[in-house]
C-alpha cells in the first residue's frame, strides 16, 4: 500500500523506539498531524508555545533514557523554541526535532514564513539534515533517530518541507542502532591514577554519566583512597541523589564561591565535563575557578563511557574498598519563616521515594541542593544551557516519561517566579495530560538574580534601573494563573503553611501548583 512522505516518517520513528511527539504544529505539518491518525503508536503530547514544546522533550529524554521528536511551525517557530533546545544541547539530551518548512517549490517564492530554517537550526543542534523529497523521508528520519543517540545524546534535527510529507512515494526507513559509548584512552585513566598518587592537592570534577549511582560509588571509593576533593559540574542534565547514594556538592555559582571552592587545588581531574567555566565575564575575576597554574587533566570526555572509565581509574589504583554512602538522621519539616534552608530541610523530610526534581529555583535554591542530601533517592534536573524558562517544561516531560513508565514518580519544579513566566503555558499541558506534577513557584516579586548581577558588574543602579527588576504592580498571582489553565493551586507564606499543601500535593493524581511568598 502506498504512503506519503508523513506517514512513512511515523512508521520510521516508531520502529526506531521514537514513540512520544511533543508537537505545537502550524500548516506545514499537517500532513503529520494527519498521519497521526492513520499510523497507531505515537503518543502526541501537545505545547501551547514551542518553548514549551522542546524543553518537554529534554526533560522527557532525561528520564525515560531515549529520544522524543518534536513537531515545530517553520523558522519562526524553530525559533520560538530555541532556547530550550539550548539547554537541551548543553545537557547533551537526545531528541529528533522534526520542523516544518515551506515546499520545496514554494521556498523561492519568500513566502512570510521563509527563514534560514536550517541555518538556525544548526547552532542549537548536533546534526541537522533537510529532506528534500517524499521517498527519502523514512530513510532521513531513521538516521535522525540514530544521531539522536550517539552518546552522549544529542539534538537531530529533520527539516521537513511540505511537499516531502504529502507527496506519495513514502518508504519506512530502517531500524539504525546508535553506536556504543567510547571508551577512555587507558594513558588517559593512567595519568589520572599518576597524578592521584603524587601527593598534590586534586579535584575530580565529574558530569554526566558519572553522576549516577553506581559511578558515583567508584567515584567514592577513588576519593577516600586518594584524599582528592570532588565536586560536581554546577549544572547537569540529570543527578542519582538522596540516601543511600554518595554526596557530593555543586560548583557553586556566585563567582567568588566558585574560586574559594578552588582554592589550594594543583590538579584538576576532568571526569564526563569540560573544564569548569564561571557563568559570566566580571571586571577582575578569572572566566574559571580553576586556578590558573593548577595542572589540568581531562580524563574523560562527555562522550565517553564513564562508568567504565571510573571503573578503570579504581582497578588502576589497586581496587580501593568500597566506601559506604552517608546515613543521615530523619529531619522533621521546617517551621517558620520561608527561608531557603527552612525550604531544603522541609523538602528533605516529606519527598517521596523516587522523586523526580525539575530545578529551577535560581538564586531562592542556592541552598537547597548542599542541604537536601538526605531526602530520599531522587533524580535531579537541572536547567543546564542558563535559558530562562526550562522548568516547567523540563517537569512536564518528565512526568509524561514516569507515567509511561508505569506511574507512582512524583514530579517537583522548583520553580522561580520570574522564569515561570516564560513558559507557564506548561501548566496547561499537564493538566490536559493529568501529569503528576507539583509546581512550586518561589514568588519574591522581582528579578532577583539580576539584583545580585548589578552588584557583581559594579553597576550603580538607580531607580529605573530598579524598576526593571521588579515583578510588582502589579503583582502576579500564580493561583489564578494556575485555574486559568485547569491546574489547582494555592498560596503559602509560611513553612507550616507550605509543609501541609506539598504533603497533600503528593496524595492527589495529577498536577498541583504551590504559591510559596518569599
Amino acid at each position: 500500500m502506498s504512503m506519503n512522505g508523513a506517514e512513512s516518517l511515523v512508521h520510521t520513528l516508531l520502529a526506531n523506539g521514537v514513540d512520544t511527539c511533543f508537537a505545537n504544529p502550524g500548516t506545514s505539518e499537517m500532513h503529520f498531524v494527519a498521519a497521526l491518525d492513520r499510523v497507531p503508536g505515537m503518543r502526541c503530547v501537545l505545547g501551547l508555545f514551542e518553548g514549551v514544546v522542546t524543553g518537554a522533550a529534554d526533560g522527557y529524554a532525561r528520564i525515560a533514557g531515549k529520544p522524543a521528536a518534536t513537531l515545530l511551525h517553520c523558522g519562526p517557530g524553530l525559533a520560538n523554541a530555541m532556547a530550550n533546545l539550548h539547554n537541551g544541547r548543553r545537557a547533551n539530551t537526545m531528541m529528533v526535532n522534526c520542523v516544518g518548512d515551506q515546499a520545496t517549490y514554494h521556498r523561492p517564492l519568500d513566502a512570510p514564513l521563509t527563514a534560514d530554517t536550517e541555518g538556525w537550526a544548526r547552532g542549537v543542534s548536533g546534526w541537522v539534515r533537510t529532506a528534500t523529497k517524499a521517498g527519502n523521508v523514512g530513510a532521513d528520519a531513521a538516521v535522525a533517530a540514530q544521531q539522536a543517540r550517539v552518546s552522549p545524546g544529542q539534538i537531530a534535527t529533520l527539516i521537513l518541507p511540505s511537499d516531502t510529507c504529502w507527496d506519495d512515494g513514502g518508504v519506512v526507513g530502517p531500524v539504525l542502532a546508535a553506536p556504543a559509548a567510547p571508551t577512555a584512552a587507558p594513558s588517559a585513566i593512567k595519568n589520572a591514577a599518576r597524578m592521584l598518587r603524587n601527593g598534590k592537592p586534586t579535584m575530580l570534577v565529574i558530569g554526566n554519566g558519572a553522576l549516577l549511582a553506581g559511578p558515583l560509588a567508584d567515584v567514592a571509593r577513588i576519593a577516600a583512597a586518594t584524599g582528592a576533593k570532588v565536586l560536581k559540574n554546577g549544572s547537569n542534565g540529570r543527578a542519582e541523589r538522596g540516601q543511600g547514594r554518595h554526596a557530593f556538592n555543586k560548583i557553586p555559582y556566585p563567582v567568588d564561591q566558585a574560586i574559594a571552592a578552588f582554592k589550594g587545588i594543583e590538579q584538576v581531574i576532568l571526569i564526563g565535563t569540560p573544564k569548569p567555566v564561571i557563568f559570566f565575564a566580571y571586571p577582575n575575576k578569572p572566566g574559571s575557578p580553576v586556578p590558573a597554574d593548577a595542572e589540568l587533566h581531562v580524563m574523560s570526555r562527555p562522550e565517553h563511557d564513564q562508568a567504565q572509565a571510573l571503573a578503570a581509574l579504581a582497578e588502576e589504583l589497586g581496587n580501593p574498598p568500597a566506601v559506604a554512602a552517608p546515613g543521615y538522621d530523619k529531619v522533621d519539616a521546617a517551621r517558620g519563616k520561608v527561608t531557603s534552608e527552612a525550604f531544603a530541610q522541609s523538602l528533605t523530610a516529606l519527598l517521596p521515594e523516587q522523586a523526580i526534581i525539575a530545578d529551577e529555583s535560581v538564586t531562592f535554591g542556592r541552598a537547597i541542593y548542599g542541604n537536601t542530601h538526605g531526602a530520599a533517592p531522587c533524580d535531579w534536573l537541572s536547567v543546564t544551557g542558563g535559558a530562562i524558562g526550562g522548568g516547567i517544561p523540563l517537569a512536564t516531560g518528565a512526568a509524561v516519561a514516569a507515567s509511561q513508565a508505569g506511574g507512582g514518580r512524583r514530579v517537583v519544579n522548583l520553580q522561580a517566579d520570574g522564569s515561570a513566566m516564560y513558559t507557564i503555558q506548561g501548566l496547561w499541558t499537564q493538566a490536559r495530560e493529568r501529569l503528576d506534577v507539583t509546581t512550586i513557584i518561589f514568588n519574591n516579586k522581582k528579578y532577583q538574580i539580576l539584583i545580585g548581577e548589578l552588584a557583581n558588574v559594579g553597576a550603580n543602579p538607580g531607580r529605573v534601573a530598579m524598576d526593571m527588576l521588579d515583578l510588582g504592580n502589579p503583582d502576579l498571582d500564580f493561583v489564578k494563573l494556575a485555574a486559568g489553565m485547569g491546574v489547582e493551586g494555592a498560596r503559602a507564606e509560611t513553612m507550616e503553611q507550605f509543609n501541609d499543601l506539598f504533603a497533600a500535593s503528593l496524595t492527589r493524581k495529577g498536577p498541583f501548583v504551590i504559591e510559596l511568598m518569599i
